[in-house]
C-alpha cells in the first residue's frame, strides 16, 4: 500500500507537475518562485469543482513565448481620397473624349444623310430596329470617277445583313458584269441600272431578281478611305495569294505580297481597285473581295477599344466618304453587332461568262438561288467548285 499511496515523479513541461530535484525546471518558471508540485483540485461529493486557475501574474501564460509581427501602417484618408479624386477625374476626361468623338461623327453623319436623294429613300424597303431585327443593306463603291454621289459610277455591289439574334454577318456580292433583267431596260449588266435611273433602279433589279428587300443604303467612295485609314493608322489584312498590277495604278507599279500585310491610306486604295493584274485567275469576282476585305478590314479597325484614343479624327473622317440614309445610332449598332460576331459568311453571285452583243457577260447560273437562301440564313452556304472562277458560292470566316 504504501508503494501505491508514493507519488510517482514525472515531468510535466508547459506548467505541468515536476519533481524538486528535476534540473529541467527552471526552464519553465516564468516569474514567481521556486517551481512545486501542485495537484489538481479534487470533487468533492455534493459540490462543484472549483474553477480552474488563471493566468499568472503579469498576464503571461506558462510556456515558450511566441514573438508577433507588427500589424503594417495603414494609408493615411487624405491619401485614398486623393487617389479616388484622381480616378473620378480621369473617368471625366475619357468620358468628355468619347462624347467630343460622337458629335464629331454624328455631324459628319448628318452631313452624308444630306447627300442621299429623296427618290433613293423612297425606293427602300420599310425596316425594323438595327438593333434586334435582320436588316438588309446595300452598299455601293465607287470608283471615284464622278464629281458627285449623284453622277458617280457603282464600280461594286454588295449586300450586308446583319442578325444580331444569330451573331452573323452575310455577305453577297453582286458581279458588275452580271447580265439581269432591268425594269424598262431589258437584259443587261446590271451595273448598268446605276448609269440609267440611278440607286432607285439599282435597288428594284436587285429586289426583283434576287427577291431580297433592300432596307438601307450607303455609298462609299473609295477615295475617301484613304484619310480614314490614315486617322487609324493603317489596316493590317490576311492577303491570300500575291497581287501584282500589270498597268499602272495612280503612277506606280503595286505588288502586294501573299499573307498578311500591312496597308496605309494609299495603298489600300490601290488594293482594293487595281483592276488589271498579271494573275491570270484575276476578275471582278476577286476583284470585289479585295474591296470586301479592306471594308472588313476596316470595320474591324473601327470596332477596337484602342481606337477610343483616335475617336474625333476618327469620327470627323470615318463618314466624310459617304451618303447614307443610316444614322449615327444605327452605324454604332452595326459596329456593335460586327463586334458581338462569331462568324461572317461570304457569298457571291455568279454564272458564265460569255460574249453577248459584243460585251464580255455573266449569264447568271441556277446556283445562285443556293446562295440567295444561304444569305437569308434558311439552307447552309454552299462552296463555290474548286477550280472555278466565276462559279456562285461560300466562305466561312
Amino acid at each position: 500500500m504504501g508503494v501505491q499511496n508514493r507519488q510517482k515523479a514525472y515531468r510535466v513541461y508547459r506548467g505541468g507537475r515536476v519533481t524538486k530535484d528535476d534540473p529541467d525546471a527552471a526552464r519553465f518558471n516564468f516569474g514567481g518562485g521556486p517551481a512545486t508540485v501542485t495537484r489538481p483540485p479534487s470533487a468533492r461529493p455534493g459540490g462543484a469543482r472549483p474553477a480552474p486557475a488563471g493566468p499568472p501574474p503579469g498576464g503571461d501564460l506558462p510556456g515558450r513565448k511566441v514573438a508577433t509581427v507588427p500589424s503594417p501602417g495603414r494609408l493615411p484618408r487624405w491619401w485614398k481620397k486623393g487617389l479616388l479624386i484622381g480616378i473620378g477625374v480621369l473617368l471625366l476626361l475619357l468620358l468628355f473624349w468619347i462624347y467630343l468623338g460622337y458629335r464629331a461623327f454624328a455631324g459628319e453623319v448628318e452631313r452624308a444623310n444630306k447627300r442621299l436623294d429623296a427618290k433613293t429613300k423612297a425606293a427602300l424597303s420599310p425596316a425594323g430596329s438595327m438593333w434586334r431585327d435582320p436588316q438588309v443593306t446595300l452598299v455601293l463603291g465607287s470608283d471615284g470617277r464622278g464629281k458627285s454621289f449623284s453622277n458617280a459610277r457603282a464600280d461594286s455591289i454588295l449586300l450586308v445583313r446583319t442578325d444580331p439574334g444569330k451573331h452573323t454577318i452575310y455577305m453577297l456580292s453582286v458581279p458588275r458584269d452580271l447580265r439581269v433583267p432591268i425594269p424598262g431596260n431589258g437584259d443587261q449588266k446590271i451595273n448598268a441600272a446605276f448609269a440609267y435611273g440611278g440607286s432607285p433602279l439599282l435597288i428594284k433589279t436587285i429586289r426583283e431578281f434576287t427577291g431580297l428587300p433592300v432596307n438601307h443604303i450607303t455609298y462609299v467612295a473609295f477615295r475617301g478611305f484613304r484619310e480614314l485609314i490614315q486617322a487609324m493608322g493603317g489596316l493590317t489584312i490576311d492577303n491570300p495569294y500575291r497581287i501584282q498590277s500589270s498597268q499602272q495604278f495612280g503612277g506606280k507599279d503595286w505588288v502586294f505580297a501573299k499573307g498578311e500585310i500591312h496597308l496605309n491610306g494609299r495603298n489600300a486604295l490601290a488594293y482594293a481597285r487595281i483592276r488589271h493584274t498579271t494573275n491570270p485567275k484575276d476578275s471582278d469576282i476577286t476583284r470585289t473581295e479585295r474591296q470586301q476585305r479592306v471594308l472588313q478590314a476596316i470595320a474591324h479597325q473601327l470596332v477596337k477599344p484602342t481606337s477610343i484614343f483616335n475617336l474625333r479624327s476618327i469620327g470627323e473622317a470615318v463618314a466624310k466618304p459617304l451618303a447614307t440614309d443610316l444614322s449615327a445610332s444605327e452605324l454604332l449598332a452595326l459596329g456593335w453587332i460586327k463586334f458581338r460576331s462569331q462568324r461572317t459568311v461570304e457569298c457571291h453571285l455568279g454564272g458564265t461568262p460569255q460574249l453577248v452583243g459584243g460585251q464580255a457577260v455573266l449569264v447568271p447560273s441556277d446556283r445562285n438561288r443556293a446562295v440567295i437562301s444561304a444569305f437569308l440564313g434558311q439552307t447552309a452556304p454552299p462552296r463555290q467548285p474548286a477550280g472555278s472562277l466565276y462559279d456562285p458560292g461560300c466562305t466561312i470566316k
